[in-house]
């Protein structure tokens, strides 16, 4: 049973301003697996009060100090990275190969990215009789979500770090392990009192009081389309910069070659990875509309291969991250029959043999561009196939949507998938697959603003500042 009672602020340990606490549910055993304490907008004004402290000096450190800084959280991320992996299994149902793996993988890539982009990032460039000065931004409002913990978190916290920001931190009251364990981290690599600071609690509460919050200069959220617009709202009296990545119903785009059954199994698989919680999942497969009952098939062997279970197993999918979330995507899968999607794999309801904990089947429809399960994001092991009849009319398909995150191509035409990348309104776009941790990521419409991951993820923590005279005309 874990027990994270008390908020980091001004570099200790403390007690919340109003002792108020919740329940954390393991997902795969509907259980309590521990408690948080749920703070107040008394406690973000005292984390802001010693992060805007802390900023006067905090700014004024050398790129060689906050490099040193850096390098001694990745000694200590290091020393207990497998204990963030059993945080993140427990807290939000993530396979242990996967917890232990890629998402805490994550968490460290983007630590390391940060230290090589600051060893040559410049913060100063003279043009002409003028110097161009980069500067941070201030005190930071970082917000997010539970799905990817480690990412999500690691990909503002060290670029924040990195520029001289202060920052605080609010991690998803459905799963703050990790985070409570990724703040001890920060504390036993000496960051100075007041730079990081960590406040629990309720988005409704903490997020809100942090982005009216006069002393704030930034936020940083990750999260659904509604809150996000619901943030600018509220930051806007205080004209503060927001930087959001939001939702996505990102499509896949497979070529009709020679390669497209691998692709199509590939794509489906990948779908249910993280079990379908990921913001630029691949959740819409367009196909060509001539080879759909191969597609069906292959695509339907792909998603039944998935397996489920209990996240201490050797499974491919757990559970997804509460009953709220599990209830949503039922939903969603009885509207696609309601609306007369054609379901080939998964359905309602959980999978054989898994009478407790919120496991979902790998489903997969074959449905059209106009329903809803192919226009909302249902951020659960959900796909739906699109036929489509030329390039032209997949790139129609494509950029038909509300959201712009990510973006998938998959064929043997290498010079075709570039050409359908460029035409992709969309922010990210992956060729075969493929990697990058200084690539930038954020979207189009309305999966956000701004760019995180790497240089670019720096941008978003600086302001830009002209000295005109600085050298004689």
């Amino acid at each position: 049973m874990r027990n994270y009672t008390q908020f980091y602020i001004d570099g200790r340990w403390v007690e919340p301003s109003a002792p108020r606490t919740a329940e954390v549910i393991n997902s795969a055993t509907e259980e309590v697996s521990g408690h948080i304490s749920l703070g107040s907008p008394a406690d973000v004004d005292k984390a802001v009060a010693a992060a805007r402290k802390a900023f006067a000096s905090y700014s004024q450190a050398s790129i060689k100090e906050r490099l040193e800084l850096l390098q001694n959280i990745q000694a200590e991320y290091s020393k207990r990275e497998q204990e963030l992996g059993e945080a993140i299994m427990e807290e939000m149902g993530a396979p242990r190969p996967l917890a232990c793996g890629f998402h805490t993988m994550l968490g460290s890539g983007h630590l390391n990215t940060a230290i090589e982009v600051l060893k040559t990032f410049k913060f100063e460039e003279e043009r002409g009789v003028t110097l161009i000065r980069k500067e941070p931004i201030g005190v930071c409002g970082l917000i997010t979500p539970w799905n990817w913990p480690m990412n999500q978190t690691c990909v503002k916290i060290f670029p924040a770090l990195a520029t001289g920001c202060t920052m605080i931190l609010k991690p998803p009251q459905l799963a703050p392990f990790s985070a409570q364990i990724l703040a001890e981290i920060l504390h036993d690599s000496g960051v100075p009192a007041g730079v990081f600071n960590m406040v629990q609690g309720k988005g409704s509460e903490i997020g809100t009081a942090m982005s009216k919050h006069e002393d704030i200069d930034m936020i940083s959220f990750t999260g659904s389309e509604p809150v996000g617009v619901q943030i600018q709202k509220d930051a806007a009296d205080t004209v503060k910069r927001v930087g959001l990545e939001l939702g996505g119903k990102s499509p896949w785009i497979v070529l009709d070659d020679g390669a497209m059954a691998d692709h199509v199994a590939a794509a489906t698989a990948g779908m249910m990875g993280n079990s379908g919680q990921t913001c630029s999942a691949g959740s819409r497969l367009l196909v060509p509309s001539s080879r759909m009952e191969e597609v069906k098939k292959v695509a339907a062997e792909a998603a039944n291969g998935v397996t489920v279970g209990d996240p201490n197993g050797n499974f491919a999918m757990g559970p997804v991250v509460s009953k709220s979330q599990y209830n949503i995507i039922q939903q969603y899968i009885e509207k696609g029959l309601e609306e007369g999607a054609e379901l080939i794999a998964g359905g309602a309801g959980r999978p054989e043999g898994l009478d407790k904990g919120w496991y979902v089947k790998p489903t997969v429809f074959v449905g059209t561009n106009d329903m809803v399960i192919a226009r909302e994001e249902i951020f659960g092991p959900v796909l739906v196939i699109i036929g489509y009849d030329d390039l032209d009319h997949a790139i129609e398909i494509a950029n038909d949507s509300m959201f712009g995150l990510g973006g998938y191509v998959s064929g043997q035409d290498l010079e075709a998938c570039r050409e359908l990348s460029r035409k992709m309104r969309t922010g990210a776009i992956w060729i075969n697959g493929g990697f990058d941790f200084t690539a930038p990521f954020g979207g189009y419409k309305r999966s956000g603003n701004g760019r995180e991951w790497g240089d670019y993820g720096f941008e978003e923590y600086l302001e830009t500042k002209a000295i005109i005279g600085w050298n004689p005309a």
